[in-house]
C-alpha cells in the first residue's frame, strides 16, 4: 500500500461529531466537563480522573501528567492503540463508512 492517498482531514472531519460515542469505546467512564472529556488514561495506571483530556470541539488531547499531546481524532486514536497515524486514520475510516482512495 506504500504511495497509498489518506485524507486526514476529511477522516478527522468526520469523527469529531461522533466522538463521544468513540470515547465510549476507546476511553470509557470519563465525564463532560465544558467542552472536554476527561477520564483516567487507559494507556497507562491512571489512579484519578483529571490530567487526560480531550476537546470534544478540536479532538485536540493531552495528558497533562506525561506530556503527552496530540491534536486531533486520529493522533488519539494512534496513541490509544499504539497505531501509526496512518493505521488509525485507515481504522476510523472503516467504524465511519468513509471510502479511501488507497490506490498509488
Amino acid at each position: 500500500m506504500s504511495g497509498a492517498v489518506i485524507d486526514f482531514h476529511a477522516i478527522n472531519s468526520a469523527a469529531l461529531p461522533v466522538l463521544p460515542s468513540l470515547l465510549d469505546r476507546w476511553a470509557p467512564g470519563g465525564r463532560t466537563l465544558g467542552r472536554e472529556y476527561v477520564v483516567r488514561n487507559p494507556t497507562r495506571k491512571d489512579r484519578s480522573i483529571g490530567s487526560f483530556r480531550i476537546n470534544l470541539v478540536t479532538g485536540r488531547w493531552a495528558d497533562f501528567a506525561t506530556g503527552d499531546a496530540g491534536g486531533d481524532v486520529i493522533a488519539l486514536a494512534a496513541y490509544l492503540h499504539n497505531l501509526s497515524q496512518a493505521e488509525a486514520a485507515k481504522r476510523i475510516a472503516d467504524m465511519l463508512g468513509i471510502a479511501q482512495d488507497i490506490s498509488p
